[in-house]
């Protein structure tokens, strides 16, 4: 079974309104009577392929126009991923983006199915609020990655939303959307592949290829790349 089939297999929504796949994970917190079985959207025997990625949208900061692009793949749950946005990040939009030097694009990548409702629920305020609320998860994330049970993950989440000003009805609208969750997944896997990612955060400057970095190396590429 590959990567996209574990996260997305045996989907179904729980009675909170959040997500559990229950073949691939285990059973549910809340037992069987909680689980509504999802329908047609979440069917893990579909492939890639089958799905239609056109309508999620890249996650962009800075000016369009800018000479350089930077790519970041993280993942919501990844600890080198919370590091860098809760302080490398920082600096790198105050030096580089900011100043229109970089159009900075950030895109998920869903090791395991509680990064992927994070970024369902980061995603759920559109682009205007999406950098936001990454901010918000990764600031918290030591605590709802260890609040417990999925039920208590999601509902860490959806607190997180609450946070940044959406209320409950869209959040489990944003939650229970099975075909966005699939194309998101799907849209990972094609970007993954073509940047050719294996771990997080990984970072795509100008078509090239880097591993995480300090803060420092990252300015000796970046300041390279002006230049050039």
């Amino acid at each position: 079974m590959n990567r996209r089939n574990v996260i997305l297999g045996g989907l179904a929504t729980l009675g909170v309104g959040g997500w559990f796949a229950a073949s691939s994970f285990g059973s549910s917190p809340l037992g069987s009577t909680a689980l509504t079985p999802f329908v047609g959207a979440a069917n893990a025997q579909t492939t890639e392929a089958d799905v239609d990625t056109s309508g999620i949208t890249e996650m962009v900061m800075g000016d369009e126009n800018a000479p350089v692009t930077m790519i970041e793949y993280a993942s919501f749950t990844c600890p080198h991923c919370a590091t860098f946005h809760n302080d490398t990040f920082k600096k790198l939009k105050a030096d580089y983006i900011d100043s229109g030097k970089v159009k900075f694009i950030y895109r998920e990548v869903y090791f395991d199915r509680y990064g992927l409702w994070a970024s369902m629920v980061a995603r759920c305020g559109g682009q205007e609020k999406f950098f936001g609320i990454a901010d918000l998860i990764y600031k918290s994330q030591s605590e709802w990655t260890r609040a417990g049970e999925p039920a208590a993950i999601v509902d860490e989440l959806r607190k997180i939303g609450r946070l940044a000003g959406l209320d409950n009805e869209t959040l489990d609208e944003c939650l229970k959307d099975g075909e966005k969750a699939e194309a998101l997944v799907a849209w990972y896997t094609e970007n993954s592949k073509e940047d050719d990612i294996s771990s997080t955060p990984s970072f795509v400057i100008d078509g090239k290829k880097h591993s995480n970095m300090s803060y420092a190396d990252m300015k000796e590429i970046l300041d390279e790349a002006l230049a050039g």
